[in-house]
């Protein structure tokens, strides 16, 4: 008699609860199994396909991510569709007074104290479309806008250069404007018109 032989003799005296055999124990362990893993399967492939799904509209969305904030437009607190980019533009569209839109579109370069250049971040760009603007009207009339404020410069020029004061509550800026030639800020003093030259 083999080794083989003795066990099965040893084993077929032995009685399994409920009638059950050793093959049969075996084969439910492994359904069992097979059962999670197809679950498990399943919840993943699930899980893909709406990962990929967002991720499609996200690429679909031109790599930028697009929201509505609030900005400062002309003295007005104004709703504005921003959409910025990595590589350091945004686009952006509001509706005017008049009821059109208006869509722009810009962006820019920091240079780093090693002399490299980077994209400016998201950050930097709204902060930068935050700082006071000066808007030559059809009419001839000279406006300077920061925050919530309007005013009329027109008529401050003296050889062509005007001084302006701009507060936010938060932070005070100098401006000094070339009439039809540009403008700067500090947040110090005025700067001399000829610096700006």
């Amino acid at each position: 008699m083999t080794n083989r032989e003795k066990y099965k003799q040893a084993f077929s005296a032995m009685h399994f609860p409920c009638g059950m055999t050793l093959e049969v124990e075996k084969m439910a362990i492994l359904s069992k199994k097979a059962k999670i893993r197809t679950t498990a399967a399943a919840i993943i492939t699930i899980c893909l396909l709406i990962t990929g799904g967002s991720g499609v509209a996200y690429a679909a969305d031109v790599g930028g991510i697009q929201r509505t904030i609030q900005l400062w437009i002309e003295g007005d607190r104004t709703d504005v569709t921003f959409e910025y980019d990595e590589s350091g533009t945004y686009d952006m569209s509001y509706e005017t007074k008049d009821g059109e839109t208006e869509k722009l579109h810009g962006g820019g370069v920091a240079i780093e104290e090693d002399g490299t250049e980077r994209p400016l971040t998201e950050e930097e760009l709204l902060e930068e479309l935050s700082r006071p603007d000066v808007i030559y009207e059809e009419d001839g009339t000279v406006w300077v806008y920061y925050y919530d404020q309007k005013i009329e410069i027109t008529d401050q020029f003296k050889d062509g250069v005007c001084y302006v004061k701009v507060s936010n509550k938060e932070e005070t800026l100098y401006m000094t404007i070339l009439y039809q030639d540009g403008w700067c800020t500090s947040p110090h003093k005025y700067e001399p018109a000829e610096s700006l030259r």
